[in-house]
């Protein structure tokens, strides 16, 4: 059951919450007010029924009050979501994120629309909680219970599209878990995170594994994006990859999947020692190829290596982008030459290059388009309730038609 309690005294924001909320389970208290109380005990002791798991601040609170008093439910319930109606600037959504506001919705939404955030903020406190609940592992137990899901977008050649279907993973993931993804471009040298979701970061991937890697400093490092995702970026100067090390890359990812429900993560070319970090830190792996033999045989070749390793994360996901019937190629002859069915297939599409320049991911823009579907698709393979549905059909053969 969810909970949801409610601080405001603004009665249209207030009827609206109230609408949205009876949709869904669980019960809604309501506090009428303009401002919050100086601790959050004070408001913690009124609450009665179901555990809260929803908080939600409206428009009429001081910005700077909402974030001090998010910043201590952070801390004393990092389970609850905290959310705020503002108009959300980019300074807003940075300062919010580092405090601990979960979402930032207008103060003018419709009930719908509320609604939709409510139920996704539920189920991310849900997440959350069962997270923190999990039992602690002891020595020689697996370390990844209780922790976000890790999904290493790679590739052995490069060329393929790596940055476009990971950049609308996190695009995909954040409409169903606003705040609660982060994406981080591992390509070091020459990482298109970045532009491809038209960012100008101030600091990158080497200011974060150079300080202190504890939650509020991380935060700091991370830029907030219009689809309520957060990305780590690769740093403007190539030379800097090597102040980057492989046992950083794991602690980084490490202490991200702690605090975010997907780190998605897009990789440079081939299996160097950052690649392989990841790939020991992921539950999931995205393996892109397209319909050429350099790079199906490359694949290949990383599948036998990674298997001989025994580094072949629990979750595997095999996409063949910018698939062309006329290639010469088909997808039974790919699958035939790398020993494992071929999960999505991404057609050639004018639409998305013309995204992908714009630096905004397909998902982004709502494009109609039979390649956007199939990155749908593939975003839903990472929904918890996906594997458990579709348990028959984990690695069905797909049609390309």
């Amino acid at each position: 059951m969810s909970r949801f309690a409610l601080v405001t005294a603004e009665p249209d924001f207030d009827e609206r919450v109230r609408l949205a909320a009876a949709g869904l389970p669980g019960t809604l208290q309501a506090f009428r007010a303009d401002f919050l109380p100086s601790t959050i005990d004070d408001m913690f002791g009124q609450l009665v029924g179901e555990p809260l798991e929803v908080l939600v601040l409206g428009p009429d609170l001081p910005s700077s009050d909402v974030l001090n008093f998010a910043a201590a439910v952070d801390v004393r319930s990092p389970h609850v979501s905290v959310m705020y109606a503002a108009d959300a600037s980019p300074d807003l959504a940075l300062a919010a994120m580092r405090s601990g506001v979960r979402d930032l919705v207008t103060p003018n939404a419709d009930i719908d629309t509320l609604r939709v955030h409510l139920e996704q903020a539920a189920t991310a406190a849900s997440y959350r909680l069962s997270s923190a609940s999990a039992v602690q592992p002891g020595a020689g137990e697996n370390t990844s219970q209780g922790r976000g899901r890790v999904i290493t977008v790679m590739s052995p050649k490069g060329g393929v599209g790596k940055t476009t279907i990971a950049t609308n993973i996190a695009v995909g993931l954040a409409k169903n878990s606003p705040m609660s993804v982060v994406i981080v471009d591992l390509d070091l040298q020459f990482g298109d995170v970045a532009s491809g979701l038209m960012m100008k970061p101030d600091r990158s991937i080497v200011d974060a594994v150079g300080g202190p890697m504890d939650s509020l400093s991380l935060k700091t490092y991370l830029v907030p994006h219009a689809t309520k995702l957060y990305a780590l970026c690769a740093p403007l100067n190539p030379a800097d990859a090597d102040r980057v090390s492989a046992e950083q890359v794991s602690e980084l990812i490490s202490r991200l999947a702690s605090e975010f429900q997907y780190v998605v993560i897009d990789t440079s070319p081939g299996l160097g020692e950052h690649v392989l970090a990841a790939l020991d830190q992921a539950t999931d792996v995205v393996w892109v190829c397209g319909m050429d033999l350099p790079s199906i045989r490359g694949l290949k070749s990383g599948l036998e290596i990674l298997n001989e390793l025994d580094m072949l994360p629990e979750h595997r996901h095999v996409v063949v982008n910018m698939a062309d019937r006329k290639s010469g190629i088909t997808v039974q002859d790919i699958e035939a030459t790398i020993g494992v069915p071929i999960d999505v297939i991404l057609s050639r599409s004018k639409a998305m290059p013309l995204a992908t320049n714009r630096g905004v991911p397909a998902l982004q823009d709502g494009i109609r388009d039979a390649t956007v579907k199939g990155l749908r698709k593939l975003v839903e393979r990472f929904h918890p309730s996906w594997e458990e549905r579709n348990r028959r059909q984990v690695h069905r053969r797909v049609v390309f038609q």
